[in-house]
């Protein structure tokens, strides 16, 4: 049995844009000619592949090709060059209300997506209480869809996806708009349909979700394959590329500096440079992992020596409360010598949740202040686990005994 679920070969997939239609003479008259339509190309030479049982996450910005992707493996749209091979019945997700009928009821868009594919009436019906107690819309089942709110569409839809037994099922993000208790449902069905072999293309803006659920992900940047590989590592990268964006438009660097020399306080013998952020493999990073090593990096600028040094910082929220600090006085006290120089402060693991954290920094003697700055310096953490709440990703395992 062909152990390959989906196979995408150099997909490619353009439109013509033309916004000015001249659909009257009058129009063509009073208007000219309509300008020459645009080509975009939404989707450009992609290939990938998809293994029984395996999950494959489609991530990247508004417009990168993701819903276009799903549309041409489910055959919603042709692709324009390329193929792409679908071995198993396809259950899928794309848009709110898309395969239901407005006029009929729940009931019987659940009989009209069976049939659409391919169980025989007799097997709809056999798992028509499955998909109505799983949708938890009973009440409304036998209204007119018309009349559903987004959150039953999501509930009715996804129902159905999971429950009129898919080999291949392919999502773009509207599971989102569920509330919190069905998305945590809808996860835990998708693990089972997973270990009894459903292969599962998600869409998501969710990196957590992303690598919660996925094995492998692919980045598409613009139409192409950008990045393609194990979950973790894709979701990183993208992280990476999004938050230097981000800090290139607000004109920083990937290095964090202070903000301004001027907020520096104290008497100026020693100076602190700059604080960098190191990731478990020692390289600048302003995002980290929760739950992963990191390392502060204090460096300095001695203009005169100095016989002994305290460095400390402390951990800021968004909030503005305090969640850390630490000071070297009863570990590192040294004496420093005039020139530059670092000191670092090694985090093995970093339990902070997701969020955005700014630091502020001292180097002080007895009292005495060489250097102090006040939130100075910002770092970003990400979490995978969708468990965890609050600032802290609180270590521990879970037990239990009969």
């Amino acid at each position: 049995m062909n152990d390959i679920a989906i196979r995408a070969d150099h997909l490619s997939k353009q439109f013509r844009l033309n916004t000015q239609r001249r659909t009257t003479m009058k129009e063509r008259v009073v208007k000219g000619k309509a300008p020459k339509s645009r080509e975009l190309w939404a989707l450009k030479d992609a290939s990938f592949e998809v293994k029984r049982g395996e999950a494959l996450g489609i991530i990247g910005h508004n417009g990168a090709g993701k819903s276009t992707a799903l549309k041409v493996i489910t055959g919603i749209y042709r692709p324009t060059s390329g193929h792409v091979d679908v071995n198993g019945r396809v259950s899928a997700m794309l848009e709110l209300g898309t395969g239901f009928h407005p006029e009929l009821t729940g009931r019987e868009n659940i009989r009209l997506n069976g049939s659409i594919l391919g169980l025989s009436r007799r097997q709809i019906e056999d798992m028509m209480d499955d998909i109505i107690d799983f949708s938890g819309i009973e009440e409304f089942v036998d209204s007119p869809v018309r009349v559903y709110s987004s959150g039953m569409f999501v509930r009715l839809g996804f129902a159905i996806a999971v429950k009129l037994d898919p080999e291949i099922l392919i999502m773009d993000e509207v599971i989102a708009v569920g509330d919190e208790a069905f998305q945590r449902k809808c996860m835990d069905y998708l693990y089972k349909l997973r270990k009894n072999g459903c292969s599962v293309v998600l869409v998501s803006h969710s990196m957590g979700s992303i690598d919660e659920l996925c094995d492998r992900a692919i980045w598409l940047d613009h139409g192409e394959v950008k990045l393609m590989g194990p979950a973790a590592e894709v979701t990183k990268e993208y992280l990476d590329s999004v938050n230097a964006e981000e800090l290139a438009a607000k004109g920083e660097t990937e290095v964090t500096a202070s903000r301004s020399d001027e907020s520096a306080r104290g008497s100026g013998e020693v100076r602190l440079v700059h604080l960098d952020f190191l990731d478990e493999i020692g390289d600048h990073a302003n995002t980290i992992l929760s739950r992963t090593p990191m390392t502060f990096r204090f460096h300095y600028q001695c203009s005169s020596p100095v016989e002994r040094a305290v460095f400390g910082f402390q951990i800021f929220d968004e909030s503005n409360r305090l969640v850390a600090g630490r000071s070297s006085a009863l570990e590192y006290e040294i004496p420093l010598k005039i020139g530059e120089g670092h000191i670092d402060f090694d985090i093995p693991d970093l339990v902070l949740n997701s969020g955005i954290y700014r630091v502020s920094t001292s180097i002080t003697d007895q009292g005495k202040i060489f250097d102090a700055r006040d939130q100075s310096y910002e770092f970003r953490v990400r979490s995978t686990d969708q468990t965890v709440e609050g600032v802290f990703a609180l270590p521990g395992v879970w037990g239990h005994s009969h």
